[in-house]
């Protein structure tokens, strides 16, 4: 496996190439253009910008997160193709740079969900945290706002304020849209750009929705072990794949981690590597990595990642925020490098046990 951590890019990161490098094991970064809206062509110019600069600081590009897909393409409006040929267009840009990993996700209207961007802990950290009962008392708009207002002055991938700001009309634009409909979106979406994809070798890694339920009654269709695997039956190409979030799939408590992981071998692109605390059902919050802090067994997760052969990129996910840093929620330096140490420490335990036959 490849030891990465998610950068921002240059203006909208608290965290830095220079600190980065720095965290042992950490040789590359999952990143983006984060300024491009969705819908829009990334020119090969800025592509090529972004790669000398993590370069120059001894890093590699392991991935894109992400290359936003259009609502046009999630509604399945008349002029979706427009967008997927933009979209295509991007990947061709990408595939010239030979970065070969796009993660993105066919959430509607909401990239993920919290109820809380800083839900203090005994510890005093704080973390993201997600309540159903919340939800299920706010209108989209408010709860859009609140998200938007405790942000810490950062733009919360998924929440770009420009797109957001039209919350009642793309909740109006997705009235029409159930689950089935939105997954034969997504098939058609991974068919237009199956030829770019097999061209340059771009392996596709889709997000699980987050939390695994619908929301403000907006259809969710990667959620556990058989929606993943509808969907690689659906198009049964190799760069059809999966992004394996623990925490995303894992807000359910019903999902089996390590059986997704076996079930989906050889189709796992990219992991996301974090813990949960669960409370009640529908009742969680982001917790340190360690197994013992949350909910679930890291080490039984990352031995079924070692087991299945996954060599691609893994990530430590949201972290807490910790030793008072000013951060993005879930996105300061300290603890995800602390997450980014512990699952390397699984994965050489795991390696070493098995070539001693233990």
């Amino acid at each position: 496996m490849k030891m990465t951590l998610r950068w921002y890019g240059p203006g909208y990161d608290s965290v830095t190439l220079e600190q980065i490098r720095q965290i042992p094991g950490v040789t590359g970064v999952i990143t983006t253009l984060y300024d491009i809206p969705a819908g829009e062509e990334w020119p090969r110019e800025r592509v090529k910008e972004l790669k000398r600069i993590v370069e120059e600081a001894g890093l590699k590009i392991e991935g894109i997160e992400s290359v936003n897909v259009h609502d046009a393409i999630k509604i399945g409006t008349p002029d979706r193709d427009k967008y997927i040929d933009a979209y295509i267009k991007s990947l061709e840009a990408l595939g010239e740079e030979g970065i070969d990993l796009v993660c993105y996700n066919f959430m509607p209207v909401f990239d993920w969900t919290r109820t809380d961007l800083a839900k203090m802990r005994p510890d005093g950290s704080t973390v993201l945290a997600y309540d159903q009962k919340v939800v299920d008392t706010i209108d989209p708009q408010t709860f859009f706002n609140q998200t938007n207002d405790n942000s810490n002055g950062f733009v919360m991938p998924g929440w770009e304020p420009e797109r957001l700001a039209h919350v009642k009309e793309l909740f109006e634009a997705y009235k029409d849209v159930d689950s089935e409909k939105l997954f034969n979106n997504l098939v058609y979406f991974l068919e237009a750009i199956g030829p770019t994809c097999e061209k340059y070798g771009i392996k596709m890694a889709i997000h699980p929705d987050d939390p695994a339920w619908p929301v403000f009654g907006l259809p969710r269709i990667i959620t556990g072990k058989e929606a993943i695997l509808k969907l690689f039956r659906a198009v049964d190409k190799p760069y059809n794949g999966l992004t394996f979030c623990m925490g995303s799939l894992g807000t359910n408590p019903k999902n089996d981690l390590a059986d997704i992981v076996r079930s989906s071998e050889g189709r796992i692109h990219f992991a996301h590597v974090r813990n949960l605390h669960h409370y009640a059902p529908g009742v969680f919050e982001e917790a340190a990595h360690l197994s013992s802090d949350g909910s679930f067994d890291m080490y039984e997760v990352v031995k079924a990642l070692h087991d299945t052969g996954f060599e691609g990129p893994i990530r430590p996910d949201h972290g807490r925020t910790i030793w008072g840093e000013k951060c993005m929620p879930g996105y300061g330096l300290y603890d995800r490098a602390l997450g980014a140490v512990y699952i390397q420490g699984l994965w050489e335990a795991i390696d070493k046990a098995e070539a001693r036959g233990v």
